[in-house]
C-alpha cells in the first residue's frame, strides 16, 4: 500500500496499515484476527476494501483467501475517488481494480475455477491502463502475466514471489 499522502486523520487506516505489517512480519494469526475485528467495525468502503484485500493474503486457505478477494472486489463498488483520496491524495478506485481481479484471478486459478480464473484476468487486463508506470504497476503487470502463465501451463500451484 502507498505511503499515505493524507488529506484528513484516519486512524482506521494507520490501524490497518500497522496490522498488515504485523501480518508481514510473521504474525499471520494475530493480524488476522485483528483485521477481522476491524471489519466488523467498519462501513467505511476504504477501509472495508482494504481490510479485505490484505485479509485475503492471510488465509490458510484458497477457498477462505477467494471470500476475501470476493469481498474486496464488493467494497470497492462502493468506494469513490474523493473518499480515497481524502486518505491518499494520488488514490484512484479504477486503478485499485487490476490488482482486485488479478488476486481472484489466481485464486479461482489455485481453486481450479479456470473459467473464473480467465474472466478475472480478462477484467484485469481491461483495466491496466489505469496503473501508473511505476514498481507498482509493473508488479501488477508481472503477476498477471505470472497467472496467464500458469493458467497456460494448467497450474493450480502457488506462485513463486
Amino acid at each position: 500500500m502507498p505511503e499515505s499522502r493524507e488529506n484528513e486523520a484516519d486512524e482506521v487506516m494507520t490501524a490497518i496499515v500497522a496490522t498488515i505489517e504485523r501480518g508481514r512480519a510473521g504474525d499471520r494469526a494475530g493480524a488476522r484476527q485483528e483485521l477481522e475485528r476491524l471489519w466488523g467495525e467498519t462501513g467505511d468502503a476504504l477501509h472495508r476494501c482494504t481490510i479485505a484485500h490484505f485479509l485475503a493474503d492471510l488465509q490458510d486457505s484458497v477457498a477462505d483467501e477467494l471470500t476475501w478477494d470476493q469481498r474486496a472486489l464488493v467494497a470497492v463498488t462502493d468506494l469513490t475517488d474523493e473518499r480515497a483520496q481524502k486518505y491518499n491524495n494520488s488514490f484512484q478506485v479504477r486503478a485499485f481494480l487490476p490488482s482486485l481481479h488479478l488476486n481472484l484471478a489466481d485464486a479461482h486459478r489455485r481453486s481450479g475455477h479456470e473459467a473464473e480464473a480467465h474472466r478475472h484476468v480478462a477484467e484485469a487486463e481491461a483495466e491496466l491502463d489505469s496503473l501508473p508506470d511505476d514498481d507498482y504497476g509493473r508488479l501488477i503487470r508481472t503477476g498477471l502475466h505470472k497467472i496467464k502463465q500458469a493458467l497456460a501451463d494448467g497450474s493450480t500451484e502457488p506462485l513463486a514471489p
